[in-house]
């Protein structure tokens, strides 16, 4: 019995220390439109992590100007060793959280698709980037933290 409520206690006490650690985390989304050729990324972000990093609140006005150059800047995709050029298509923050889409056009038959992300690694020393792919009934899931800001997944 002594031995439980020592288990208990050490179990109780570990997640209390975790309870306190921050926790930071990105999540994008990426879906293919084989009818158009078009690669749509969808990336989700917490409002106040980005608002930290681009030193600036989600209501101001030059927000989204400056979400696009952030983004812009550290994400980028290769598919079949060819790098894409990603359009950035708009961005929403709803409560907590910072929608931000962008997208490639011309894309056809995906072999293979690279991706550099680092997406407020450099502020958040536990960051992890999450990038869930979908290709043609395929679902392929790639993270990144820092030290492996470059992924790449074969279909």
């Amino acid at each position: 019995m002594k031995k439980l409520f020592n288990i208990l206690g050490l179990l109780s006490l570990l997640i209390g220390m975790f309870s306190f650690m921050d926790f930071h985390s990105s999540m994008t989304k990426v879906d293919y439109n084989e009818a158009n050729g078009v690669l749509k990324f969808t990336t989700k972000m917490s409002a106040p992590d980005l608002e930290r990093v681009l030193k600036m609140d989600s209501k101001n006005g030059a927000f989204e100007n400056a979400a696009k150059n952030y983004v812009n800047t550290n994400f980028s995709a290769s598919v079949n060793n060819n790098p894409i050029r990603l359009t950035y298509t708009g961005s929403q923050v709803n409560g907590e959280t910072v929608w931000v889409y962008f997208e490639a056009t011309g894309i056809g038959n995906i072999n293979s698709i690279k991706i550099k992300n680092t997406l407020l690694l450099n502020d958040f020393t536990n960051q992890i980037n999450l990038v869930n792919i979908a290709y043609k009934g395929q679902q392929k899931t790639m993270t990144f933290q820092r030290g492996k800001e470059v992924n790449e997944v074969s279909f």
